[in-house]
């Protein structure tokens, strides 16, 4: 698939809800990634990124007692941090311009609305691979480039992130979904 060999990617996903963690284990393996590990909040992943060379992180907003933003924030800088470039995709139920803006002023490399699909953690897997994003140092953040998210582009990914969330329980698929974006 895309040139990219799944099977040597190391990949941690952070979450407090089992079943999503099991629901992203089950698509990255269906990628042919084998070398998965969990971790339940922020303080847990940080730790676990001393004994794992993640390439990518799947991390959660909202968790208890460190959240999204701030793992991501200290994964970017800790003096102790063991890998400040490692690709981190924020996953969040929590599609406020705000979050998302929150979220790229610490530093995650994209985002997820959930519910999450295959396709969407695929295309994402790809893109942090194919295009990762330049780093850089300012005097206060240390991250990817935030240029790349402009503010139009978060506006329209949290617009498609709310029709997804509220026509999910309806039934519309993703392609009716993009048919309405289109409109």
């Amino acid at each position: 698939m895309a040139g990219i060999d799944f099977e040597r990617l190391n990949v941690l996903i952070v979450d407090d809800n089992k079943h999503m963690v099991n629901l992203i284990k089950t698509i990255l393996h269906s990628l042919g990634v084998r070398n998965i590990r969990e971790a339940s909040d922020g303080a847990d992943a940080f730790m676990e990124l001393r004994n794992f060379p993640a390439d990518i992180v799947f991390s959660d907003l909202a968790m208890s007692p460190l959240d999204g933003l701030e793992f991501t924030r200290l994964v970017r800088n800790a003096k102790d941090s063991p890998n400040p470039y490692v690709h981190i995709i924020m996953l969040t139920g929590h599609t406020e311009f705000g979050r998302l803006r929150a979220a790229v002023d610490v530093g995650v490399t994209d985002f997820l609305a959930k519910p999450v699909s295959a396709k969407a953690i695929y295309q994402r897997v790809i893109n942090v691979i194919h295009n990762p994003p330049a780093f850089v140092r300012e005097k206060h953040y240390f991250g990817p480039d935030r240029r790349r998210f402009r503010e139009d582009r978060l506006k329209s990914d949290f617009q498609r992130a709310r029709l997804v969330q509220e026509n999910t329980q309806e039934g519309l698929s993703e392609a009716d979904i993009n048919e309405l974006l289109m409109q």
